[in-house]
């Protein structure tokens, strides 16, 4: 009896030994940036041809980069039928589109590119002919979907830059969860989604954000653990102009004025449920300021939010609201 339990007390360890999950890591560029993906795998399936096919299809369907895209060719009025990755990314903006009051609008792109922002290089224009003109067809309320297909003005220009890459990394976590996945981290260019723990250190998955570097240098003062979340990040710090008077311009634009977001806010992160929202939010709070920001979550508990800005005498200041970790 004795040798039998030992037989099969072997048995059990040898099961259990081939049952260990493995740490997939895959890297490569995509949206314009890097994506680094972790998952754990039993059977250490390498997922790299289908999340590559998947970033193309979402880039072919939402990428003002890409001329041949269904955005490209809906903004030249080629074509009104969209697929389920845009209609997925229309719904979520016009829901952040009602809910800031039109501080994040998807329409505002043709001013975007005015000002030499967007996928269009333009001249870098700040003259109020020409945004004014352009802000005639500024207007999300006048863009809709039926079904499959989008109504729009010919004159408006859609761009969804600014959600598009949140909604394709849950696209990633959706299809990592579809193959039964439930520890992973999807992460592009610094904006993340994350389920289940980090196996190795038996906790939530580490991340850190950015701090606000004007020289282009990447450091991280601020480190924490997330988990069955997403964060996403929208910075000023590195993406601006500066005309030939000296003025520093952001690339949020405000979406009354046309004219890009003078702000103090050097950066804002965005903790949300997926990352789709949280990217939005990010660029909506942006625009917004804290002020703003501060009243609008006291009804939106679902969101958690972390500002880094200058003060009166240029010194760094964070302030986190709803709950951000510490």
């Amino acid at each position: 009896m004795k040798k039998l339990l030992g037989l099969l007390l072997v048995v059990v360890l040898y099961a259990c030994s081939e049952d260990v999950s493995v740490n997939v890591k895959l890297t490569g560029p995509v949206f314009g940036t890097g994506f680094n993906i972790q998952y754990y795998s039993e059977e250490n399936t390498n997922y790299q041809k289908e999340i590559d096919s998947l970033f193309n299809v979402v880039n072919q369907s939402l990428s003002t980069y890409i001329p041949s895209s269904d955005i490209s060719r809906l903004n030249r009025n080629e074509m009104s039928e969209v697929d389920t990755h845009f209609q997925k990314v229309y719904k979520a903006s016009k829901l952040i589109y009602r809910y800031t009051e039109g501080a994040f609008d998807p329409t505002i792109g043709n001013v975007v590119n005015a000002w030499n922002f967007g996928a269009e290089q333009n001249k870098f224009l700040t003259d109020s002919t020409t945004i004014d003109s352009l802000m005639q067809f500024v207007g999300f309320n006048r863009v809709g979907l039926k079904s499959n297909l989008i109504k729009k003005p010919d004159e408006t220009y859609l761009e969804f830059n600014a959600i598009a890459k949140g909604y394709g990394i849950d696209a990633i976590a959706e299809f990592l969860e579809s193959k039964g996945v439930t520890n992973y981290l999807v992460d592009i260019g610094g904006d993340l989604r994350v389920s289940g723990i980090n196996l190795e250190s038996n906790k939530g998955w580490t991340v850190g954000i950015d701090d606000p570097n004007f020289d282009g240098t990447q450091s991280y003062s601020k480190v924490l653990v997330l988990k069955d979340e997403a964060m996403a990040t929208s910075g000023t710090y590195r993406k601006f102009k500066i005309d030939e008077n000296g003025n520093r311009y952001a690339h949020i634009i405000n979406t009354k004025t046309g004219y890009p977001t003078k702000t103090n806010n050097l950066s804002v992160s965005v903790i949300a449920p997926d990352c789709m929202t949280a990217d939005g939010y990010a660029t909506a709070f942006q625009a917004m300021g804290i002020e703003k920001v501060t009243e609008f979550l006291k009804s939106h508990q679902e969101l958690k939010a972390y500002f880094i800005y200058e003060d009166e005498d240029n010194a760094l200041q964070t302030l986190l609201l709803n709950g951000f970790p510490e």
